[in-house]
C-alpha cells in the first residue's frame, strides 16, 4: 500500500471518528436536554401535587369548621337550652331527664373534639374519618348512613389518604343538600393490590348526559387522577347515584 492510499485511509478514519463524536455529543445534549425537561416536569408535577394537597386540606378544614359551627348552633345549642328549661323545672321525677340531655350534649362536644383536631387531618385514617361522617349523620339525623369494612384494613399513603377523603366529603354534601336521599352507605374493601369504595345514596339522581352544576364531577375525577385512581360516577333518574373509587395500594 503506497503512501497516497494510506493518508486516504487515515483521511476517512478522521473523518468518521469525527462524525461518530459530533454523533455521540449531539446525542448526549439531546439526551441532557430531555431530562432536564423531564425533570423540570417532574417538579412541575410535584409542585402542583403539594399544592393540590394543601387545597385539599384547607377545604376539609373548612367543610369541618362549617359542620361544627352548625352543630355548635343547632344541635349542642339547642341541648344546652332545653337542658336549661328543665333545670328551671326541676323534680324528683325529671333529674334522669336532665341527666341525660347534659349526658347528650357532653357526648356531642366530645364527638366535636375529635374534628377539631389539626392533627386529625394532616394523619388521617380514611376508615376513622369516613366512620365519624357516617355518625354525625346518623346522630343529626340528616340521614340514614352505614360503612362496611371488607378485608384487612390497610394504611395507605397519607396523601392519597386526604384526596380519598375529601373526594367522599363532597359526595356526601351532594347528597344531602341535592339528592333528596333517604339513605347513604360506604363500603371499603381491601385488597393485598387494591382499594375499593363505593358510595351509593338512594336519591333523585341525575342523568349522565344532564351537567349539573355544583356536583363537582369534573373536580371529583381529576383529584382522582392525581393519586393514580379512577373515580367513576353511575346515576339514574330518581334510582340515587352511585360513586366507585379504584386506588392502586
Amino acid at each position: 500500500m503506497d503512501k497516497t492510499n494510506t493518508e486516504i485511509i487515515i483521511i476517512i478514519f478522521t473523518i468518521i471518528i469525527l462524525f461518530v463524536t459530533i454523533g455521540i455529543v449531539l446525542l448526549f445534549t439531546i439526551f441532557q436536554k430531555r431530562k432536564n425537561e423531564l425533570l423540570k416536569q417532574q417538579k412541575l408535577a410535584k409542585e402542583e401535587f403539594e399544592k393540590e394537597i394543601a387545597e385539599t386540606q384547607i377545604e376539609i378544614r373548612e367543610e369541618t369548621l362549617r359542620n361544627i359551627s352548625w352543630e355548635l348552633h343547632d344541635n349542642i345549642g339547642q341541648l344546652l337550652t332545653l337542658a336549661k328549661i328543665q333545670l328551671q323545672n326541676t323534680t324528683k321525677e325529671n333529674v334522669k331527664e336532665v341527666s341525660e340531655t347534659i349526658t347528650k350534649g357532653l357526648n356531642e362536644v366530645r364527638a366535636l373534639s375529635k374534628l377539631i383536631n389539626p392533627e386529625a387531618i394532616n394523619n388521617i385514617n380514611l376508615k376513622e374519618a369516613v366512620q365519624l361522617e357516617v355518625d354525625r349523620f346518623n346522630r343529626l339525623e340528616f340521614i340514614k348512613s352505614s360503612l362496611t369494612i371488607t378485608g384487612s384494613d390497610i394504611d395507605i399513603d397519607k396523601k392519597a389518604t386526604i384526596i380519598i377523603f375529601r373526594i367522599l366529603q363532597e359526595f356526601f354534601s351532594n347528597t344531602i343538600k341535592h339528592s333528596k336521599a333517604s339513605e347513604l352507605s360506604v363500603c371499603l374493601s381491601y385488597t393485598e393490590s387494591h382499594l375499593k369504595i363505593l358510595a351509593k345514596d338512594n336519591g333523585v339522581g341525575f342523568l349522565s348526559e344532564e351537567k349539573k352544576e355544583g356536583i363537582g364531577l369534573i373536580n371529583i375525577k381529576n383529584r382522582a387522577k392525581l393519586i393514580g385512581a379512577n373515580a367513576l360516577f353511575t346515576s339514574e333518574k330518581n334510582k340515587g347515584t352511585t360513586l366507585e373509587i379504584n386506588y392502586k395500594l
